[in-house]
């Protein structure tokens, strides 16, 4: 590991300095995810809407899919003691099939609460039951009190909540149990590229094309989850002021997620899974953008200030007790509220939710939703039902095709029709938020930049200068060279170049400064490196792009960071005795440069006062390796390249490879 880190620093020590955060070794789901709570309220607000939007975008929900009718079928009631359990089957999206088990108190009176229930990766969990030697090792641990009701944890826990008055849905995760329509291998355990399903139409999850209009695994499994809070309060005995959502392991994965994007959650309770450490190791807990400069206790902080609960256990949530959770304890401080934020301590008890975690979650529920139980609540022993009587389909109700690799291709299509749709009417500012969390830098926070001259040489009408710029916010280091001609009339030009600054040999950048603009040219990160031939990936074998870039930028969105620091660099500094410009353009006529200035700019904004690009007709949709230097998840969803064109509204720019090239001379428009 040594050697490849000397070798990187090795390779790019022309192009960047060495203390550059970004020649680190990819940071990957392992790292570390502390969370920084704000002095104020005001600045929790934007960082939460922020964070908020990117989760949404990132699981292709920003704009939220188009809500069509769920076509609930419930049947198969069974009784039991002091509860009723009843089959459900409805569609997320036309065809795209939730299953699961809804269970109510025997009796109800008036409206009462609603709780969502997400399990994680165990096996068949909502039908499968424990054997007696696995449920006996867990009653002498402590982790459960009866053989009967121990067999199984799902069970236990909604049959509890049903017998204390509340309706629960309880669903299935793709692939597990009644959900069939995705296998297994697909969902969980994911692996090589599909090169059959890798193409620019009818390409099928996990590809490039998925990744550039953000369809993923964990995108559908929240949106399902969306759709069963739908259901849930499409039951007319449901409280809407008391609904909460629980669930351990890839289950409070699902939990602090969808309690962070839909206020009509109003308490969660995700277990073993909230921590700085590792943030989930599934496919199905990992998306692209998602966890990029944040992570699971930032999420669950985006619940604050509702009532909210975890645990610990002797796995990656062990240190959470010293590291997060007072962190998230300040945050409820800030709002008044630090008693609505709860951990229960069990580091002594492996990954699992058992018995003493149900019954904190209980007490929280019984407290907070005020059912007037007795506290401490401690659940009672019950009879397991079996397979038969909880399985939804049947003869009278069949189950969709499995693993149907048509209908994953269709599904895929059918979301990124319904985005295109919706985004092609939508406001630009849609587009415009949906771009940042894309590029994954907003102009307002794209850093404090400092200038250090290294070389300054007089060349007759104009002064060349050499320098870096250090962006000491994000701690980025870029070598720039400027021609600044001595009847300097207060423009800049930012040239972008494929070749690097060495472009500024260009004969239109001679004109520019003969016409009286500075034009200023930068190295682009690892520009005339062998690292600028593909993306960096994790050290992970799975070939999943959601490992490396749910946690780090694409090199495509790291280049625009760097016109982004070139940008504020220009409208906030003096360089020496020199004025800040009056005019800031960007031109960039390069097969890669192009493209990036242009999404740069669609984050900058007016910023920058004219722009010239050459997109050379290029399409991330087109792209079919993730590992292609100019691939950027997301890319495709907000329209494309000529989506970002899009959000730029009137500012002046010269466009060329969109068709009709400008009838004016760059340079002349330039200086105009």
């Amino acid at each position: 590991m040594k050697s490849k880190l000397l070798l990187l620093a090795v390779l790019a020590s022309s192009i960047v300095h060495a203390e550059d955060s970004r020649l680190q070794a990819p940071k990957d789901l392992n790292g570390y995810f502390p969370f920084n709570p704000p002095s104020s309220l005001s600045e929790w607000d934007a960082r939460k809407d922020y964070v908020r939007r990117q989760i949404l975008v990132a699981e292709g929900l920003w704009p939220m899919p188009t809500k069509t009718p769920l076509n609930a079928v419930v049947h198969g009631k069974v009784e039991g003691d002091g509860f009723t359990v009843e089959k459900v089957y409805f569609e997320s999206a036309p065809g795209f099939f939730v299953t699961g088990s809804l269970w109510k108190p025997k009796v109800i009176k008036g409206k009462v609460p609603g709780v969502m229930f997400a399990h994680g990766h165990w096996k068949d969990a909502r039908l499968s039951l424990e054997t007696e030697p696995k449920v006996r090792a867990e009653i002498a641990a402590g982790g459960e009190r009866f053989e009967r009701g121990g067999k199984s944890i799902f069970q236990s826990l909604c049959i509890q909540l049903a017998r204390m008055g509340c309706v629960v849905w309880q669903w299935d995760m793709l692939s597990d149990s009644d959900s069939v329509q995705f296998p297994r291998e697909m969902v969980h355990t994911f692996a090589k590229q599909r090169p059959e399903m890798n193409t620019t139409e009818n390409w099928g999850l996990y590809s490039p094309q998925a990744e550039a209009h953000l369809q993923s695994i964990m995108g559908l499994q929240t949106w399902n989850a969306v759709r069963g809070l739908d259901f849930l309060l499409s039951l007319p005995e449901v409280d809407p002021e008391r609904t909460a959502i629980t669930g351990a392991s890839g289950g409070g994965t699902q939990t602090m997620l969808l309690a962070a994007i839909d206020d009509r959650i109003k308490l969660s309770f995700p277990c073993v899974m909230v921590s700085t450490a590792m943030q989930g190791g599934c496919t199905c807990e990992n998306t692209s953008l998602l966890r990029i400069n944040t992570g699971n206790v930032e999420f669950a902080g985006l619940f604050a200030p509702k009532p909210q609960g975890m645990n610990t256990a002797n796995d990656w949530t062990k240190e959470m007790a010293t590291k997060g959770f007072p962190d998230l304890q300040k945050l409820y401080t800030t709002f008044g509220k630090k008693d609505n934020v709860f951990l229960l301590r069990g580091e002594h008890f492996p990954h699992n939710y058992n018995a003493v975690t149900r019954s904190a979650f209980y007490t929280f529920v019984n407290k907070h939703f005020k059912l007037g139980q007795e506290a401490p609540v401690i659940e009672k022993d019950y009879e397991p039902l079996t397979r038969e009587q909880l399985t939804v389909w049947d003869e009278k109700h069949p189950a969709p095709k499995a693993g149907d690799v048509e209908f994953e291709r269709k599904l895929l299509a059918y979301l990124a029709k319904d985005a295109q749709k919706q985004l092609s009417e939508a406001d630009p500012k849609v587009l415009r938020e949906g771009i940042e969390v894309v590029i994954s830098r907003t102009y307002d926070k794209a850093g404090e930049v400092e200038w250090t001259l290294k070389d300054k040489q007089d060349r007759g009408d104009h002064l060349e200068m050499t320098g870096t710029l250090t962006n000491k916010t994000y701690n980025e280091e870029l070598s720039v060279a400027w021609l600044y001609p001595k009847e300097w009339n207060g423009r800049v030009v930012i040239w972008l170049d494929d070749a690097g600054k060495s472009g500024l040999a260009n004969k239109d950048v001679k004109a520019l400064v003969k016409g009286g603009a500075a034009v200023l040219g930068v190295d682009l990160l690892f520009q005339g490196s062998e690292l600028a031939k593909q993306n960096r990936v994790v050290a992970n074998p799975r070939e999943f792009a959601g490992y490396t870039y749910g946690y780090n930028s694409a090199l495509f969105a790291q280049r625009a960071h760097d016109v982004l620091t070139l940008t504020t660099f220009l409208r906030n500094t003096k360089v020496g005795s020199h004025p800040s410009p009056k005019t800031v353009c960007i031109a960039a006529l390069g097969a890669q440069t192009g493209p990036i200035a242009l999404a740069a700019r669609a984050v900058a904004g007016e910023a920058i006062d004219r722009a010239a690009y050459d997109t050379h007709g290029f399409r991330f949709g087109k792209i079919l390796d993730y590992r292609d230097p100019m691939f950027l998840p997301g890319g495709a969803k907000y329209l494309d390249l000529p989506g970002m064109l899009k959000v730029q509204g009137p500012y002046l720019r010269w466009v060329r490879g969109e068709g009709k090239d400008p009838e004016a001379g760059l340079v002349e428009w330039l200086l105009k």
